[in-house]
């Protein structure tokens, strides 16, 4: 198996923590404590789900990581339509986000798609 750092699914996910600390980074300092929280720490967790979900040995523990990274991003986009609706961002920007959160959603599902038991070493 390659390593985490190698799959794509991973290069996507911090890719969105990037994404998210640019857009978050024009949010008023009312919100450090709050939205901007929220939204880094959701968006933070999803790579270190991914890189987890290869170091466990079944199936089920591995496919358990990427439901919590799924999670995680289905938060990040619910806290942007917030952004939006409190005029943090301009719906473009919204926009321009959900067919990357798409993409992103559609490969932690095929990667926890092609998740199966390992042979056990005996």
């Amino acid at each position: 198996m390659a390593s985490f750092k190698e799959l794509e699914v991973f290069k996507l996910s911090v890719q969105y923590v990037k994404s998210i600390y640019q857009i978050t980074k024009s949010y008023p300092k009312e919100e450090k404590y709050g939205l901007i929280s929220q939204l880094r720490d959701a968006a933070i967790g999803i790579p270190p789900c991914i890189a987890e979900s290869t170091g466990r040995r079944t199936a089920n523990d591995r496919k358990h990581f990427i439901d919590i990274a799924l999670a995680s991003l289905y938060e990040t986009h619910s806290q942007l339509i917030v952004s939006e609706a409190l005029e943090y961002i301009a719906k473009e920007r919204l926009n321009n986000a959900e067919p990357f959160i798409e993409k992103l959603k559609a490969k932690l599902i095929a990667y926890q798609n092609s998740i199966k038991d390992r042979p056990s070493s005996t």
